[in-house]
């Protein structure tokens, strides 16, 4: 049996089980937030064209309106200032939307603190329990934020100061970006950075670090609290938006059972 036919058949009998790892695009998907003075993304909008009627009587279908970075979303390259000449999300190479993922757990210190903050010492502990990071891989950060998903509020968890999400420190970020062996970041929040990044030095260093460097961001992600900590092969899917710094994505994880 060839090696591609031994994982159809896995799938097919569940021992390769699929997770969706990606959040339902609708008009209440929580948006991020930027000051007044800056341009807004838009809510995931559908404009209804015929549905069976006298506009097309045989068919439903839609235009739909929305951000590049609405909802479970891939972050290109240049989607960030530091990667501006480089991929945009159509010139991502296939091969670097499929690879092994790691999950790294921290729901239990979010739950006690919004603002925590993923640091280095943070992910070699976590080494030296489950083994490097992939070569070519994933750093999935489960932060338990996906059960907040349902509301805009709870979502950006915002005040006065600023929303209080959890995020990296610039030092992690710039360690992910220049030594870490991974091809990008996966989170459950609005952004791969902290809500609190933007007083940070640099400003949102997880973004300026990983889209500087060539790799990637995925956000909004939901449902890791179903996978295992290593032994997960991931598939990205965004749209391949030409000139693009993003796109929505349906992101799948594949692990074994039994």
């Amino acid at each position: 049996m060839s090696l591609l036919s031994t994982v159809a058949d896995a799938l097919a009998t569940g021992s390769i089980e699929i997770v969706d790892l990606t959040a339902p695009l609708s008009a209440q998907t929580p948006v991020i937030q930027l000051p007044p003075e800056f341009a807004q993304t838009a809510r995931f909008e559908l404009e209804e064209l015929s549905r069976y009627d006298e506009r097309g009587p045989a068919w439903y279908w839609n235009n739909f309106r929305s951000g590049e970075h609405t909802g479970t979303h891939f972050d290109a390259p240049n989607h960030w200032v530091t990667g501006k000449d480089r991929e945009d999300v159509a010139s991502v190479p296939p091969r670097r939307l499929v690879g092994p993922a790691v999950v790294l757990d921290f729901s239990a210190q979010v739950a006690q603190n919004p603002d925590f903050l993923l640091e280095v010492e943070h992910i070699q502990q976590w080494e030296a329990t489950h083994g490097a990071l992939p070569e070519g891989g994933w750093l999935l950060y489960r932060t338990g934020w996906d059960a907040r998903s349902a509301s805009q509020q709870e979502f950006l968890n915002a005040d006065d100061a600023g929303p209080h999400t959890p995020g990296v420190s610039p030092d992690c970020a710039r360690w992910l970006a220049e030594e870490a062996p991974i091809v990008g970041m996966g989170v459950e929040t609005v952004g791969t950075d902290a809500g609190a990044a933007h007083s940070f030095d640099p400003p949102f260093p997880c973004h300026a670090a990983l889209m500087g460097s060539g790799k990637y961001g995925l956000t909004q992600l939901q449902n890791l609290a179903q996978l295992p900590p290593t032994g997960v092969l991931l598939v990205a899917a965004p749209l391949p938006i030409v000139s693009g710094s993003g796109a929505p994505s349906r992101v799948l994880a594949l692990i074994e059972r039994g």
